[in-house]
């Protein structure tokens, strides 16, 4: 374990790194690292610094899209989650691309930038991660930095293929799925073909689309 606090230039970052949970508190609330994705899990750290691209926020938005609509459509309570960050104090924290509470008991997080503390609401239901240049690491130790946390399905999306990698998560570990469960019958297969829609159709055209396959 790491015991004195790495200063940010020698930081080793866009990896996993040994470190206190007092050690990676202190780093992330660092003015240099307020922009930085960062992760935690048993003893390990990750703070990821890449620049995050068209590309990565093209498929970020399309899935936000896909949820949202789905949910409404199908009279799902929900809430989403853009780029925040849940805490288990002392033991981990995440940032996924996108995070959802789906069910009938929502959560009454309150309004703040602080991380939404996992010992009080819960985990979200589900957690995507965008992967342009991660995808062995969030199907690695993301993935398993998921089921500890309790999320019930995760998904990687793989931007150079418009391809979705989810997984149900029950009782500590997981396996891939091909239609989601936390959105009822929803079929990955559609989630793919509107990624790959989205490459040459504009917004509302394949938002049509999805609302033409959800109905």
């Amino acid at each position: 374990m790491v015991d004195i606090l790495p200063s940010p230039q020698n930081l080793v970052t866009d990896t996993w790194v040994s470190a206190t949970w007092e050690a990676f508190l202190a780093l992330v609330d660092l003015p240099e690292f307020e922009q930085a994705r960062c992760y935690y899990d048993a003893g390990w750290m990750r703070i990821e610094t890449m620049p995050i691209g068209f590309a990565h926020g093209r498929d970020n938005s399309l899935l936000a899209s896909v949820v949202t609509l789905y949910g409404t459509l199908k009279n799902l309570p929900f809430l989403s989650i853009t780029n925040g960050s849940f805490r288990k104090a002392g033991e981990r924290e995440c940032q996924p691309d996108l995070a959802f509470y789906i069910g009938s008991e929502l959560p009454t997080i309150p309004r703040s930038n602080s991380p939404v503390d996992v010992n009080l609401f819960g985990p979200p239901t589900l957690a995507i991660e965008i992967a342009s240049t991660t995808l062995s690491d969030d199907l690695g130790q993301k993935r398993l930095l998921y089921e500890r946390l309790g999320v019930r399905e995760y998904w990687v999306v793989n931007v150079e293929t418009a391809t979705v990698i989810a997984f149900e998560i029950s009782n500590g570990g997981s396996r891939q799925i091909q239609i989601s469960l936390v959105l009822p019958d929803l079929p990955l297969a559609v989630v793919e073909e509107a990624l790959r829609r989205s490459q040459t159709e504009e917004d509302g055209a394949v938002n049509r689309w999805l609302i033409e396959q959800f109905r």
